[in-house]
């Protein structure tokens, strides 16, 4: 590999001057944005429970009162009407307690540095160690920053060091812009307390301040420091929506914290994230700019420069953030991850079920970090019970339904607007659970927690549709194609219509994997056949009358072909329904993206990442690499942060999982190698991917060509391979040759537990 040895970093030869120039550190709990200033540090702070609001239900009673009236206006093509009364009654005005996700403060570290030259200056993010690093000189003396969030400790460190000594002097405050006091923690500590608006959460962000020689105390309103030869900042943050007494788990945290040196700190929490991030590495050709600071190579390609280097160190970016932002036991990452500066962040920085939060995980498997999916789980557990309230007080149906969004207070509200009416929140987080039973073949997990949820999704349907009466379908609705709209065959530009085609698919899919996990478990045979009954009478996926794949029940005229939402196209990616097995309806799928961006579609970081997905699902490899190159000219902030406009991490994440789907693919039934490999990445190697059925695998490739490739088998599954494999080839295993069949570019064999298999070219 010509990288194999890379050191995956972003580097940067001056500080921050915004909060898209910091750079993030997280350990799933606390969060940190860290400018690298010079003569003053500034570190934005996150904590993953720091939330206004507070729990509550908002009624909906009109949509059960209208439900029938407005499905009839639809089935008679009144879509007029239908609309005034949806907007009038099937919606729910914001309740300011839905709350935001809000900034946990700010910590500043002022020094008093020595007159002379500033020189030398680098600041960077080794996320091999995750560790962020600051250095520069003044004159002779070289002054050093290092910051780490650590998992096992639970706290943030930060190291102050000088190679001159005694020569750190300085202070240290937190300060948040409302709704908090700053108090005198102790000999050397501070400690940042308040509450968030509508009766939110209540926090408590503490520091311990350590010095290596000279002095050291604190005031009711920083830290001083002076003639010090090192300082080891601790912080930790905790809220009342975990712990009674956040400020008492705090003194804990950094007691636990103290008894440990800096080094055996550092060693630990290293050893924790390499666990995760030295799993899998990726190569995709020569680092021809490594000379360059991060921010400069991207300029280098939004002039037309090729770097496949920044591709691939994009790839295990997306890993390392959700390494910092999704551990077990923590919030799963929200639209921002865990790190934000706004009080009011767009979209409330929340869980946005309609793609976004499903987006941010799509990577998850593929690039083998599979328990970091975990705490998504977390809250689809905790989100049944509300779901089931949703369904009956709204709908009255049995089971449970999601609609757009949701929070930490598990609030399933409809929003304030008809064009949000959407239901299929809780069946699309189904195939989560379900992919990560392939992935795993975690048996008692799909029995205990993931079979029990995506049956309560699946039995809402079971309610909820009702014969089409001119078509015969079961059908459901009154929904939408997330955010989309249409204009009717009335003149009426609406949003709301009888099952629109991602409702369908995403049902369909919903069917498919539970009469799947009655099988794996050998349960509920009664409701296994009727699920089979149900899927049968679901209307079939159509080709409008320009070829595409109509998006809604009728073949409407789109109000805005260039939408960022290609929410039809969930059949070709994430959804397996439409491929190679359906060319008639993977044609309409092209022709559908041929729209939607000769229109000008893909405008927002995450409609980007997506299509780079659909395009790898194409076969098109071009395409796709053509889109990451979009990606990063459009949508890429500085530090690499997705830029949607604004900062949404779901980019960094579908862009990543899309960049890895362009190398290896796979479903239930096959493997697929090189299936829309670029000519730039013409040489290359990943490892450490995996696929469904319990694979992971490692492939080399040179002049586009597959030269070597290892599967490890993790549960003794066949395996079943497409590529274009020449004639004569071979598996081997433990140094003997295997059975295999080869038909129609595809190579099947027999696996064991634990063994691995080379292809032999």
């Amino acid at each position: 590999m010509s990288n194999s040895k890379a050191h995956w970093r972003l580097w940067y030869d001056r500080p921050a001057e915004q909060w898209t120039e910091a750079l993030p550190v997280g350990n799933g709990k606390i969060g940190g944005m860290i400018y690298g200033g010079i003569h003053e540090e500034r570190i934005g702070l996150n904590e993953e429970t720091v939330w206004s609001g507070k729990p509550h239900y908002d009624a909906s009673p009109g949509v059960q009162q209208t439900i029938n009236q407005v499905r009839n206006l639809l089935f008679e093509g009144d879509y007029r009407t239908a609309h005034e009364i949806a907007e009038q009654s099937m919606k729910t005005p914001l309740n300011p307690h839905y709350g935001n996700y809000q900034p946990l403060g700010d910590l500043y570290i002022k020094f008093d540095l020595p007159p002379g030259d500033i020189t030398n200056y680098h600041r960077e993010l080794d996320i091999e160690q995750a560790v962020c690093k600051t250095s520069f000189y003044v004159g002779e003396t070289c002054y050093t920053r290092e910051v780490i969030c650590s998992n096992p400790d639970l706290v943030m460190v930060i190291r102050l060091e000088a190679s001159d000594t005694p020569t750190l002097s300085g202070c240290i405050r937190m300060a948040r812009e409302s709704g908090a006091s700053v108090y005198q923690n102790g000999a050397s500590g501070l400690a940042l307390r308040g509450q968030c608006e509508y009766e939110g959460v209540k926090f408590d962000a503490s520091i311990e301040v350590y010095a290596d020689g000279g002095k050291c105390f604190s005031t009711s309103e920083s830290v001083i420091f002076s003639a010090c030869k090192a300082i080891t900042v601790y912080v930790t943050a905790n809220t009342n929506y975990r712990h009674k007494d956040p400020q008492g788990a705090n003194q804990s945290l950094l007691h636990m914290a103290g008894m440990k040196s800096w080094e055996q700190l550092r060693a630990d929490h290293i050893n924790d994230y390499q666990i995760l991030f030295q799993r899998m590495d990726i190569d995709l050709g020569e680092d021809r700019y490594q000379e360059l600071p991060t921010d400069e190579r991207l300029l280098q390609v939004k002039s037309g420069q090729e770097d496949s280097y920044l591709t691939a160190l994009y790839v295990q970016y997306g890993r390392y953030l959700l390494i910092s932002s999704s551990r077990q036991r923590t919030m799963p990452a929200n639209l921002q991850g865990i790190w934000n500066d706004s009080f009011t962040p767009p979209w409330f920085s929340d869980y946005t079920i309609n793609i976004n939060t499903q987006m941010n995980y799509w990577h998850a498997e593929t690039c083998n970090l599979s328990e970091l999916h975990e705490p998504l789980f977390d809250l689809l557990d905790s989100l049944i019970e509300p779901g089931r309230k949703a369904a009956q007080e709204r709908y009255g149906c049995n089971g449970m339904v999601l609609s757009t969004r949701t929070n930490p207070w598990l609030n399933t509200s409809l929003r304030a607007t008809s064009s949000l009416l959407w239901q299929e929140g809780a069946a699309w987080l189904s195939r989560h659970y379900w992919d990560h039973y392939l992935f795993t073949g975690d048996k008692e997990l799909l029995k205990q927690r993931a079979y029990p949820f995506m049956k309560e999704a699946a039995m809402f349907y079971l309610d909820f549709m009702i014969e089409h009466p001119h078509y015969g379908w079961l059908v459901t609705g009154p929904a939408t194609s997330p955010e989309n709209r249409f204009l009717a065959a009335d003149g009426t530009q609406t949003a709301i219509d009888m099952s629109p085609t991602m409702a369908v698919q995403i049902i369909d899919d919903l069917f498919e994997n539970c009469i799947r996990a009655c099988e794996e478990l050998g349960v509920d045979d009664a409701f296994r056949e009727l699920l089979i009954r149900k899927r049968s009478q679901l209307p079939p996926m159509q080709v409008g009358k320009y070829g595409q794949l109509q998006e809604w029940l009728e073949d409407h005229e789109e109000t805005e072909l260039g939408h960022r939402h290609i929410s039809h196209l969930f059949g070709l990616f994430p959804g397996h329904s439409i491929s190679r097995k359906t060319p008639d309806l993977l044609a309409a799928a092209r022709t559908t993206l041929d729209r939607r961006l000769q229109n000008g579609g893909g405008h927002t970081g995450w409609s980007c990442a997506w299509i780079i997905n659909l395009w790898a699902h194409l076969g098109e490899g071009e395409l796709a690499n053509q889109y990451i190159k979009t990606l990063f000219t459009y949508s890429t902030h500085k530090n690499l942060f997705d830029n949607h406009p604004p900062f949404q991490i779901d980019g960094n994440f579908g862009a990543a999982a899309g960049i890895v789907e362009m190398i290896m693919q796979s479903d239930e039934d096959e493997i697929r190698l090189l299936p829309a490999l670029p000519a730039q990445w013409a040489n290359g190697s990943i490892s450490g991917i995996c696929a469904r059925n319990g694979f992971e695998l490692e492939l080399h490739w040179s002049d586009s060509a597959l030269v070597k490739a290892i599967i490890h088998s993790k549960l003794g599954r066949r395996c079943r391979v497409r590529y274009n494999f020449e004639v004569g080839i071979e598996v081997h295993s433990l140094k003997k040759s295997i059975p295999t069949s080869i038909d129609n570019d595809t190579l099947e064999f027999d696996t064991q537990p634990g063994e691995q298999y080379h292809l032999m070219f």
